[in-house]
């Protein structure tokens, strides 16, 4: 056998082995894409008002100053007529009253700070997270999530999104586990249970009980505005960042012409 096959092999084998292993650890989700685009200002602008009114009650932002908004187009009288409720200027940092031991005690655990969430999680777990909330009467807050189970987060977006609540069914073959979850609409995870040498899986869905203020389409509208503000929250230089890379890859590659030409000048009476 060649090495590039040896390798190649042995690399297959690899991945499925961490396929097997993330399967045996517990739920498998599929994640919704949550299309962002920091570049699209109008987007940024409605999702910082719904961090403003919505995330920043629990959540700081202790690495993001009001006068940042700034860059996505937002003028300083309208972020202190708008936006600046728990601060008193637009040069403080997005911080909130509410303490971690507050927090762990009213909660179970302390509000993690949203400055970087995105770069953590990523925008289709943000997407995603944000919208499989369902109702489930064993948990302290009476809510529970699909991507995060057990999560301690009460659902502060249910009166727009409306309240689903968790369909499970059971499945008994690996086969048919698998080709249920991937045939399921969105909102769709699958877990697998022992029960001795038995295996039984489980695919949960989720379905509207009760209709909220907004229609799915516009509550979906509405998270992935508020993700595309974290995420340009999380690095708000990344457009900025990326032109530059591009003139550098420029100037290289312009000095990359220049100096092939200047060797075969330098060589070309050499025998």
């Amino acid at each position: 056998m060649k090495p590039a096959d040896l390798f190649k092999g042995m690399l297959g084998a690899a991945l499925l082995a961490a396929a097997a292993g993330a399967w045996a650890a517990g739920a498998a989700l599929r994640l919704d894409r949550a299309q962002n685009d920091v570049r699209d200002v109008v987007s940024l602008q409605a999702g910082a008002r719904s961090f403003v009114n919505y995330c920043l009650n629990c959540h700081s932002a202790s690495m993001m100053r009001y006068n940042r908004l700034g860059d996505i187009g937002l003028s300083e009288d309208q972020i202190k007529d708008h936006l600046l409720f728990s601060a008193d200027k637009v040069g403080e940092l997005m911080t909130v009253g509410l303490t971690r031991k507050d927090g762990k005690e009213w909660f179970g655990a302390a509000p993690p700070d949203l400055s970087v969430i995105a770069r953590l999680r990523g925008a289709d777990w943000l997407y995603t997270y944000l919208r499989t909330f369902y109702r489930d009467p064993s948990t302290t807050t009476g809510w529970n999530n699909l991507v995060f189970d057990r999560v301690a987060m009460p659902h502060v977006l249910w009166t727009l999104q409306g309240e689903y609540v968790a369909e499970a069914k059971e499945l008994k073959t690996d086969r048919e586990a698998r080709s249920a979850h991937a045939q399921a609409k969105s909102f769709a995870a699958l877990s697998e249970e022992s029960e001795g040498d038995n295996k039984r899986y489980l695919l949960r869905t989720l379905r509207l009980q009760t209709a909220g203020s907004m229609s799915p389409a516009e509550y979906d509208g509405m998270v992935r505005d508020l993700v595309n503000f974290l995420v340009w929250m999380g690095e708000p230089v990344q457009q900025t960042r990326v032109r530059i890379g591009v003139m550098v890859l420029l100037v290289l590659l312009v000095l990359l012409v220049l100096s092939r030409l200047l060797y075969r000048e330098y060589w070309k009476d050499v025998h």
